[in-house]
C-alpha cells in the first residue's frame, strides 16, 4: 500500500498512522544599539576573520568565500560567506558540512541610525530550529560584548 503524507505531518499506509519526525526552521534575531557611527562599528564586524573578538568563539580563519569558526570547546564549523556588502555594511553565512545542520543562514548588519550612531542587527534561521536558540544565545552575548568594545574603546 502506498505511504502518503497528509496535512498533519503523519504518515499513514492506509490503516495506523506512523509518526514522523518533522524539523522545522527556527528563526532567532538580536539587535543593539551602539553610540558609535556605522562604519567605525563595521570595520570590526566586516572583518570576517576577527568576529572572535567580539563574539562567543575562539578563532576565524577566512580564506576566499570560506570560513572555519571554532567554539571555545574546541569544535570548528566551516562556512560559505554567502554576502560580504561593504556597501550595505552585510554579511551572510551558511554552515556547511555538518550533518546536525539541515540548513542554516545567519546574517549579521550594521544600519545608521539616523543620529550618529549604529543599530546592530544579528539573525539565524536554522533547521533543526533548537540550534537557532543556540546561536541567538551566542548572538545576545557578542551584541553586548561588541557594544561595550565599541562604546568603551
Amino acid at each position: 500500500m502506498p505511504v502518503s503524507k497528509k496535512s498533519t505531518g503523519v504518515l499513514t499506509d492506509g490503516c495506523q498512522p506512523r509518526r514522523r519526525y518533522i524539523f522545522r526552521m527556527g528563526s532567532v534575531r538580536r539587535h543593539v544599539h551602539i553610540d558609535r557611527d556605522p562604519d567605525s562599528v563595521w570595520k570590526l564586524v566586516g572583518d570576517l576573520a576577527r568576529q572572535h573578538e567580539w563574539f562567543p568563539l575562539s578563532s576565524c580563519r577566512v580564506e576566499g568565500n570560506k570560513r572555519w569558526i571554532t567554539l571555545p570547546s574546541g569544535i570548528t564549523f566551516e562556512e560559505d560567506i554567502i554576502t560580504h556588502d561593504h556597501s550595505l555594511r552585510r554579511f551572510q553565512y551558511r554552515m556547511v558540512g555538518n550533518p546536525g545542520i539541515n540548513s542554516h543562514l545567519g546574517t549579521c548588519d550594521v544600519l545608521d541610525d539616523g543620529h550618529g550612531g549604529s543599530t546592530v542587527v544579528y539573525s539565524t534561521d536554522m533547521e533543526p530550529e533548537a540550534l537557532a536558540l543556540v546561536i541567538g544565545g551566542a548572538a545576545g552575548e557578542g551584541l553586548a560584548k561588541l557594544k561595550r568594545i565599541m562604546e568603551n574603546g
